[in-house]
């Protein structure tokens, strides 16, 4: 895949994501929303960072079980149950992220929800990539 991350000049400067990813390959796939689960099925992580760390993780296991990798992200939307909580760990969320996923960062969205099907659940991630 290839992946064009394109940040238009007369847009605010993006911070830990790309405001367009153009793509070209010839996989596309679709990642199901992945929370804190551990392999038995539980929400681990008491605290956002924790959770939104498992979550990444397990976003990042479905991807490289198809073949593909970090970088071949096109987009992904952050499911929070409190945004004000993402906001004020943003840095610390931002560094998980470069440390697990790099610095090719997809198109991205944050979203405060009620709750998500997990109840214990603060933080779900989602996404589609595209490999070659």
């Amino acid at each position: 895949m290839t992946a064009e991350r394109v940040n238009p000049s007369d847009l605010s400067p993006p911070a830990g994501f790309s405001h367009a990813v153009v793509t070209t390959g010839s996989r596309v796939v679709f990642l199901a929303g992945q929370t804190a689960l551990d392999g038995d099925g539980k929400v681990v992580g008491d605290t956002l960072p924790e959770q939104f760390t498992r979550a990444l993780t397990n976003l990042l296991t479905a991807l490289r079980a198809v073949g593909g990798a970090p970088a071949d992200l096109a987009r992904v939307t952050v499911y929070a149950t409190d945004v004000a909580a993402y906001r004020e760990h943003a840095r610390e969320l931002g560094r998980i992220w470069r440390d697990v996923a790099g610095r090719d960062y997809p198109a991205m969205a944050v979203v405060e929800v009620v709750r998500l099907w997990d109840e214990e659940a603060m933080v779900e991630l989602d996404g589609f990539a595209v490999l070659p």
